[in-house]
């Protein structure tokens, strides 16, 4: 994230935008294409992907690829480390989960990001985005190794995403408001799309056939659709907390400013909060129906229906939503609160996993982080035995156990972020810090 918003909702500028701040826009090719391919994947036979994309093994859960003892050929001999991005050390530290102990620690670019697992899992891509500069690049790193090599120019790579079929990489380059599709291996651009209605994009998931990407777009409190075959936006849908209470979007979408709780207009002694959502982190329902995004503002998760575009429920966690992370057995749901609802937070917040349970849509358990803590990004180990996340307030790294919430803290570099636990079960991966299937 490179900028501060204002926490309360500009809605006079929504208005005058011709619409009120948490309606879709969403274009008239979403009545085309995905959707007809959608209707061909009801009908319960094998999934019709995008050419030249994996099939899909298990319709019911497309994280089945991605469980304990499914690793591709393509990871042999990679070392078992967790990779940590301290974005303001501009380094990555090297953690043997063995001992729990930072082994090595190596400059990269300005201002590291995420760790991001290459489509063919040979390399391991540092995205540094150099916030507020022009030389941003991505370092890549031999998993053979642990060792970097040459870093290249690459504009504002906040995040990296590939498509499904492995033909581009998606660089983010939030600040420009654009996804960049370069080549996988050299980076060379090969065409943009522009995304103006998506200020803040950063995190994406992809639909099980690989049509459709769904990016957040943080600083906007919305999320944006991609076809992906059409390289064209489909639509951007606000996203709130409130979504099936028209009383409270009323309220909300009234000129003027607003104190950051007001009255409940129709519940007597409760409040609502005005403050606009800022989406993070996404992924896919085992079933690829649904997406849920975590938002830092509104402490949830919004849980968003696919080919209609429309959200269709919400989840409290807790402080600070932010990263998301399926099990290894596909059931469950790890949600990072980061203990915060700010960009530049302090440590010792209250940091906690939520655990929820994709069938049922409601949380199991939640683990707060002892002593308080900023956890955020990162993944599951292969064996889907612990969660590592990084501690961005408190310059540590997280190991969660997944089934009591016990924690181990490791002590890092400078505000680390997107880490990565490698190698990871999966055929191919979809960019992030891990997102396989």
């Amino acid at each position: 994230m490179q900028i501060q918003r204002a926490a309360l909702i500009s809605v006079a500028a929504a208005m005058a935008a011709g619409t009120a701040w948490w309606v879709s826009t969403l274009g008239a090719a979403n009545a085309a294409g995905p959707a007809a391919a959608a209707s061909a994947n009801d009908s319960g036979g094998p999934v019709a992907t995008v050419p030249g994309m994996p099939p899909v093994a298990d319709r019911s859960n497309l994280y089945s690829e991605t469980g304990p003892g499914h690793m591709s050929p393509a990871t042999k001999g990679a070392l078992e480390r967790v990779y940590v991005p301290n974005h303001s050390g501009n380094t990555v530290s090297v953690i043997d989960p063995a001992t729990l102990k930072v082994i090595d620690t190596y400059k990269v670019g300005i201002n590291p990001q995420h760790v991001v697992p290459s489509y063919d899992l040979k390399t391991l891509w540092v995205a540094n985005n150099a916030e507020g500069r022009k030389d941003g690049s991505m370092t890549p790193i031999d998993p053979l190794t642990g060792k970097p090599g040459t870093a290249i120019k690459v504009d504002d790579p906040y995040n990296v995403y590939w498509t499904p079929d492995g033909a581009s990489a998606i660089v983010v380059a939030e600040s420009l408001k654009r996804l960049d599709f370069r080549d996988p291996h050299t980076l060379a651009l090969q065409y943009s799309i522009a995304t103006p209605s998506c200020g803040g994009i950063n995190h994406a998931d992809f639909s099980i056939d690989g049509r459709f990407a769904i990016f957040t777009c943080e600083f906007d409190g919305a999320i944006t659709k991609i076809d992906l075959q059409k390289r064209s936006v489909l639509g951007t849908l606000k996203l709130s907390k409130y979504f099936d209470r028209a009383d409270i979007l009323a309220l909300l979408a009234k000129p003027g400013k607003k104190p950051a709780k007001v009255p409940d207009p129709n519940q007597s002694g409760q409040e609502i909060c005005t403050t606009k959502g800022m989406p993070q982190d996404v992924r896919a329902s085992p079933d690829g129906k649904t997406f849920f995004v975590a938002d830092m503002m509104v402490d949830g998760v919004h849980v968003i229906d696919g080919d209609s575009f429309k959200q269709i429920g919400f989840i409290a966690t807790g402080v600070g939503a932010h990263g998301i992370y399926p099990s290894r057995d596909g059931k469950s749901l790890y949600v990072a609160n980061r203990g915060s609802n700010k960009i530049h937070g302090t440590p010792g917040g209250e940091g906690s996993v939520s655990v929820i349970d994709f069938a049922s849509r409601k949380v199991l358990k939640t683990w707060p982080i002892p002593g308080g803590g900023s956890p955020d990004m990162g993944n599951v180990s292969a064996d889907g035995k612990y969660l590592w996340l990084s501690g961005r307030y408190d310059d540590v790294v997280y190991r969660i156990e997944t089934t009591s919430g016990a924690v181990d803290k490791i002590k890092v570099g400078r505000e680390p972020h997107g880490l990565t636990v490698w190698p990871q079960p999966g055929r191919y991966s979809l960019g992030h810090t891990g997102n396989l299937r």
